[in-house]
């Protein structure tokens, strides 16, 4: 039988506790969870409107999703390293919020894609705080260069 792990293929042992500490990288992502649950909601919906997904299937997956948002919002949801990344712990708390039809997210979405949707979002939502620090950086550097000519 082979591990549950994303990269289990045909092992069948799972490795140590330390190894799946030093392999996740939850401890990080977790800062992208609200990211990630806005991707995957935008995918479904995608997957609805182009009959990919029922309505059914479509409707039951974004009501959960939308559950978890509420859920990260509270403060209520809670990572596990054995899950190793943010994307695995969504879909993990996803299948238990909703059952088997949790998979049925990951329908013509890549890793890669989910993973570089995130970041693009996080990115996207911070950029402007990191501006804007620069900005007062300059500011103070300035004050400081003219008081101190």
């Amino acid at each position: 039988m082979t591990t549950k792990k994303l990269w289990g293929g045909r092992f069948t042992e799972t490795g140590s506790a330390q190894t799946d500490t030093f392999g996740a990288s939850i401890e990080f992502d977790q800062l992208m969870a609200a990211e990630d649950l806005e991707g995957s909601l935008a995918h479904v919906e995608m997957l609805r409107d182009t009959h990919i997904l029922t309505a059914k299937d479509a409707e039951q997956i974004i009501q959960g999703l939308h559950h978890l948002q509420q859920q990260l919002a509270a403060g209520q949801l809670q990572f596990d390293v054995a899950n190793e990344d943010i994307h695995m712990n969504i879909e993990s708390l996803l299948t238990q919020e909703i059952g088997p039809v949790a998979g049925k997210l990951h329908t013509a979405r890549s890793r890669n894609d989910q993973v570089a949707t995130d970041f693009h979002l996080y990115l996207k939502k911070r950029l402007p705080q990191v501006i804007q620090a620069i900005k007062n950086l300059q500011t103070v550097l300035v004050n400081l260069a003219e008081a101190n000519v």
